[in-house]
């Protein structure tokens, strides 16, 4: 039987970073295996442009003037929920859904999956988007656009609608 083996610890560093909307935690793993972790607040203009480029310094001793040195970095690798809060209050622009003609219901029928299969009365959320405009295009499985949209189309109709933002949904 095999004995097992200690991992080997990495001979860069490596780092995990979460951006909130008030804070961003950079947890870092040093060339000889221990972590560390700092803490800053996402904005500050005043001390830093990039809270997580400004945690990676402090963290290895970096002045912030300098350049980080990317040969000494193995991963990077950052999440945030900044996005998906603003999503989930409701917050932004004004949204319209641009989607493949026949698909313009298709994030509204969803997975047909809810708790109360046999309710009479369903309650669905709210949609994140205001409008969907169908358009005329064919996208592949393996990618290929057999048929683009007319960019300049769409953005005339988001002009008309009002809108300063949109989400595109590519279906097949």
């Amino acid at each position: 039987m095999a004995t097992p083996t200690k991992a080997t610890p990495p001979k860069r560093w490596e780092f995990w970073i979460d951006r909130g909307g008030t804070f961003t935690d950079v947890i870092g793993r040093r060339p000889d295996g221990k972590l560390v972790a700092h803490k800053l607040l996402s904005e500050n203009p005043e001390a830093y442009r990039d809270a997580a480029v400004a945690g990676m310094r402090r963290l290895m001793g970096v002045a912030a003037d300098a350049l980080l040195p990317t040969d000494e970095i193995g991963a990077v690798k950052m999440g945030t929920t900044v996005a998906t809060n603003a999503l989930l209050e409701r917050k932004g622009d004004r949204t319209l859904l641009v989607i493949t003609k026949g698909f313009g219901d298709a994030l509204r029928i969803g997975y047909q999956a809810r708790p109360k299969i046999f309710a009479r009365h369903i309650v669905k959320p709210d949609m994140l988007y205001e409008r969907v405009v169908e358009v005329e295009e064919r996208v592949r499985s393996d990618g290929t656009v057999e048929r683009a949209p007319d960019l300049d189309a769409l953005r005339l109709e988001l002009q008309r609608a009002g809108m300063t933002a949109s989400a595109r949904s590519r279906s097949s």
